[in-house]
């Protein structure tokens, strides 16, 4: 087969896969279903840095033992307006089902409410959870931090995670406004695919273990990421770094990398996130203030501008009919993993 080369599969035979997959592990059954449905949201959406890919990533994970694979999350309430799940070294999908329901009521309840996710390993983007809370009228905004693979403006050396940010608002018609990056100048994914395809990165992703650009996706992988923006996004990443990780009580990104002990696993500590009820300062009025917020995205789309997540949305039409793309040589690594006893 040639580098270029796909193999054609269904959403579902995607999440069939990736469940075989994560069985495989030894992971179990709850975590099987919460895990794969991100892998399947991943491709589903058109991003294949984190879709089906990520199965050898989370595999990768199990088999070095950065991941509990059989972990049973654990529920607390620090304070009435707070939500914990203490996700026992466990990957962060499954804790944020258990404490998603929770944290919700209380948002409805407070006007705003916030949960910590601790001890879980992260492995995918955020914008699948901000979504489904958005998918219930709130406002949410999510971060965290990840291994210190990424050096601060100025300076050449990782301390920073990826880092990202997610934020999702809902909307009365239509998919809901939803933005989710990562405070480095590129995710660390698509890195991993260019090195994958044998494929140069640009020359401002990162640097070399010596502190100098480069093109090579290796050396990038192996020398330090760079925020975007500069200084701007330098601060943001700061930013993740503090609200999920000392905030709720877990790890930056230099102390994840740290504690992963060389054995490549995916990030290791927290997770923040704050959910809002829109009718909290407004009240009765809330269906006129969120026209306003229509009239500002009528407004961008209006000439010509894209909204975030605009294209995701349009690749979920197409593949929900159509089906998905995956590259041939990475079906071949999977069926791999499979056949591995």
């Amino acid at each position: 087969m040639s580098a270029g080369e796909t193999v054609h599969l269904t959403l579902d035979e995607v999440r069939a896969l990736a469940k075989a997959g994560l069985a495989k592990t030894g992971l179990s059954p709850d975590h099987v279903d919460a895990v794969a449905e991100t892998m399947v949201s991943g491709e589903r959406d058109g991003c294949a840095s984190h879709g089906i890919y990520r199965l050898l990533v989370a595999a990768s994970s199990v088999k070095s033992g950065v991941v509990v694979p059989d972990a049973v999350p654990e529920l607390s309430e620090p304070s009435p307006a707070l939500v914990r799940v203490d996700g026992k070294g466990g990957f962060a999908q499954l804790p944020f089902r258990l404490g998603a329901p929770l944290l919700a009521e209380k948002a409805r309840k407070f006007g705003i409410a916030a949960m910590g996710l601790n001890n879980v390993v992260h492995f995918a983007a955020l914008w699948p959870e901000v979504e489904e809370l958005t998918r219930q009228g709130l406002v949410a905004l999510a971060v965290t931090p990840s291994h210190a693979w990424v050096a601060p403006a100025g300076g050449t050396k990782p301390v920073f995670g990826t880092n990202p940010i997610a934020f999702g608002w809902p909307r009365s018609s239509g998919e809901p406004f939803i933005f989710d990056f990562a405070t480095s100048a590129v995710a660390r994914g698509e890195i991993e695919l260019h090195r994958r395809a044998g494929k140069p990165v640009p020359d401002d992703w990162g640097y070399n273990a010596d502190g100098h650009a480069t093109t090579v996706a290796e050396e990038v992988l192996s020398g330090a990421m760079r925020t975007f923006g500069g200084h701007k996004g330098s601060a943001l990443a700061a930013m993740v770094e503090l609200l999920g990780g000392p905030l709720i009580g877990d790890m930056t990104s230099l102390q994840s990398i740290e504690a992963d002990g060389g054995r490549g696993g995916s990030p290791i500590g927290g997770e923040f996130i704050i959910a809002i009820d829109p009718a909290g300062f407004v009240g009765d009025l809330l269906a006129e203030y969120m026209k306003h917020a229509e009239v500002m995205f009528e407004t961008i789309t209006g000439q010509g501008a894209r909204l975030p997540s605009q294209r995701r949305y349009e690749a979920r039409k197409k593949s929900l009919v159509q089906g998905v793309e995956i590259p041939a040589a990475l079906m071949r690594d999977i069926e791999k993993l499979l056949e591995e006893s």
